[in-house]
């Protein structure tokens, strides 16, 4: 009788310790949208603030393994070259919290990605506000031109390299849900519809349906 019950007590051990499937999906995760902002608009630290934030992301859905990268580019400022976020994110693939491939490679994810609604989840697996829902929340912070590179010129698309927060500066937005106002091309882009308007202030990302969130890749 003894050997029985320890043996019963062994196998429960066992099965508690094993991962579930979720947990598993998660650990291979490597794109997702940040579940929360910075909470100061598009002051994220800059890049190096934006990647940690990920990074803090990443590693509490048990994620941590992967180097993480925000999806974001930045200006020539202050004798530094401009960055662009294609550069940051490493080859690919990226896969979602549940596993689903969102694009193979660079190539791919600046053409025909597979990022919608349904697929540009957070961290935690959880489908992001689009248009139509309350609050809408498909504005994602990216400061990109379509194909993934910075601007050029003397127009503030990054929000003081994001470190801004106040009414001064925008920020170019993408839409996860491929959907705007219109039909025409950029109102669907996911990473270039439009920049921000009324600054960088969280109320000012608010307005035009954003929560000041942002895209992370893994780049290994």
């Amino acid at each position: 009788m003894v050997k029985t019950m320890s043996c019963a007590l062994a196998a429960t051990v066992v099965l508690l310790c094993l991962p579930t499937s979720g947990q598993a999906q998660q650990s291979n995760m490597s794109f997702f949208i940040t579940s929360v902002g910075s909470g100061k608009g598009a002051d994220l630290g800059g890049l190096a603030g934006a990647d940690q934030h990920c990074q803090q992301l990443a590693s509490a859905a048990g994620a941590g393994s992967h180097t993480w990268h925000a999806y974001l580019s930045t200006s020539a400022a202050g004798g530094a070259s401009a960055v662009n976020a294609r550069d940051r994110i490493g080859r690919g693939p990226w896969r979602n919290a549940k596993g689903v491939v969102i694009a193979s490679n660079i190539e791919e994810l600046h053409g025909t990605n597979n990022l919608t609604k349904q697929t540009a989840l957070t961290e935690k697996g959880d489908v992001v506000n689009g248009r139509g829902d309350a609050p809408n929340t498909h504005d994602i912070l990216t400061g990109s031109q379509p194909d993934g590179t910075a601007f050029s010129g003397g127009d503030d698309r990054t929000c003081g390299n994001w470190t801004k927060s106040g009414t001064d500066g925008a920020a170019m937005l993408g839409h996860h849900d491929r959907q705007g106002l219109t039909e025409e091309p950029p109102a669907k882009s996911w990473n270039s519809s439009h920049p921000s308007r009324g600054g960088c202030s969280q109320d000012a990302l608010r307005g035009t349906g954003g929560a000041g969130l942002f895209y992370c890749f893994a780049v290994n």
